[in-house]
């Protein structure tokens, strides 16, 4: 770990699975399961958590609690002409799934997320842009959720990169963004920006999750979480929030180094899902935690407590 890091709790393992594993006879599956299964996003709803590819538009639904031989352990099959999912979130005023494509090419060196729309038992409906222009295809919007505002919905979007930026400057510390968006006519509107606090220390953000007012933001390149809290009907934040850890070598190596997707189980522990290990990029040790979907609970109070993170800022 580096020294430059803050000291913060670690999250408590309760179970992981490889997502192959699970798979292997369940309905959907057609002849053996793909040995590539680069997950990247993953949301609880009717107590099956549903999983995304960035590399297969098809869907895997497995049973809470995970376990092999599930009953709710399924593929469901799409129509194969999406790729590039990123994260997905349920609509709940229209009963819909919205899945998020990082970027798609609008001319010449522009490039803007898109959202799709499938109905409750994943049929594909509709697909519309997001009007927050993009300059590079990879370095998009990685995160999704729906919020409720009274009577308005909203889905957020997080940047991968800090300040939405690629590059070093996306790298830097200290410019966590979340995008506010709601839908128009025929595209998804940018009505604002949320700030993270200056001091959570990601070097990227690949997932957010917001369940009433309590949010969860994860990092794959710093592998750990950012926790934090809404006030109440507004983007402001409570506090600071809190950084925790994903559990390390007793080295203070990283061995969860491609975690992409989380969501809140209960308000003590979530589950996230983990992409590929980057071949020649990345040290093996990561290879044994990659495509593999996990559970953590959050340390206990007492541990929890000591470790705040930075300033408080909201929206711009």
């Amino acid at each position: 770990m580096s020294p430059t890091l803050p000291l913060a709790p670690t999250l408590e393992l309760v179970a992981e699975y490889r997502i192959r594993d699970l798979l292997v006879g369940a309905p959907g599956i057609v002849g053996t399961v793909d040995d590539r299964l680069e997950a990247s996003g993953v949301l609880l709803k009717n107590n099956c958590f549903f999983v995304i590819f960035d590399n297969s538009p098809h869907i895997a639904c497995l049973g809470n609690p995970l376990a092999i031989g599930h009953p709710d352990n399924a593929l469901l099959r799409q129509r194969g002409e999406s790729a590039g999912f990123e994260d997905l979130a349920f609509h709940e005023r229209w009963g819909r799934f919205l899945i998020i494509i990082e970027a798609v090419a609008f001319g010449e060196n522009l490039f803007k997320p898109r959202i799709e729309e499938y109905d409750e038992d994943f049929r594909y409906l509709d697909s519309a842009s997001v009007d927050f222009p993009l300059s590079s295809d990879n370095k998009g919007l990685e995160g999704l959720t729906y919020v409720s505002r009274g009577d308005e919905d909203f889905v957020l979007g997080l940047c991968e990169g800090n300040r939405c930026r690629g590059g070093a400057a996306g790298r830097k510390p200290g410019g966590g963004r979340i995008q506010i968006l709601r839908k128009a006519s025929d595209h998804w509107e940018h009505r604002g920006t949320i700030k993270l606090p200056k001091c959570v220390p990601f070097e990227d953000y690949a997932s957010l999750d917001i369940v009433e007012d309590r949010i969860a933001v994860v990092s794959q390149m710093t592998s750990a979480l950012w926790i934090g809290r809404f006030q109440p009907g507004t983007w402001d934040f409570v506090d600071e929030g809190q950084v925790l850890w994903f559990p390390r070598t007793p080295k203070g190596n990283i061995l969860y180094g491609n975690v992409e997707g989380v969501a809140w189980i209960t308000p003590t522990q979530l589950a996230f899902v983990s992409d590929k290990i980057k071949t020649g990029e990345q040290p093996k040790r990561c290879a044994k935690k990659d495509q593999s979907i996990h559970v953590f609970n959050l340390p206990t109070r007492g541990k929890l407590a000591g470790s705040p993170c930075g300033s408080n800022e909201s929206v711009e």
